[in-house]
């Protein structure tokens, strides 16, 4: 098992931002906010499954074909290799909290199929 992110971990990105709030040998929760009108990149994950939970704010994740409105308390599993993505609608920034589990936990462990802003 191996788990490359370390309490305290974050990250500014397009979208917004991540932070790691806890670790273990095959988990990892993050807290994610994206800001109004932004969008992750279309992504699958080869060695980690997510259950996402909306915290603040209102979203939209698709979910290989699905789209899924989702408001606060709601929540979405994300299988391993799934495609996935979420969606800041809103006005105000929207908040959800990431728990991954796997046996091997990397950041970059992310095949991206499509995404806004030019990353590969």
């Amino acid at each position: 098992m191996a788990n490359n992110y370390k309490k305290g971990d974050h990250d500014n990105r397009p979208w917004g931002t991540w932070e790691v709030l806890e670790i273990g040998d095959n988990f990892c929760v993050k807290k994610i906010t994206v800001t109004p009108g932004n969008i992750l990149s279309l992504q699958s994950h080869n060695y980690r499954a997510e259950h996402w939970t909306i915290v603040d704010g209102e979203a939209v994740v698709t979910l290989n074909d699905r789209l899924i409105t989702c408001k606060v308390d709601d929540s979405v599993y994300i299988p391993v290799q799934a495609k996935h993505r979420i969606q800041n609608n809103g006005s105000q920034n929207m908040i959800f909290i990431e728990i991954q589990v796997g046996e091997n936990l990397d950041e970059n462990d992310i095949i991206r199929y499509q995404d806004s802003y030019g990353r590969k």
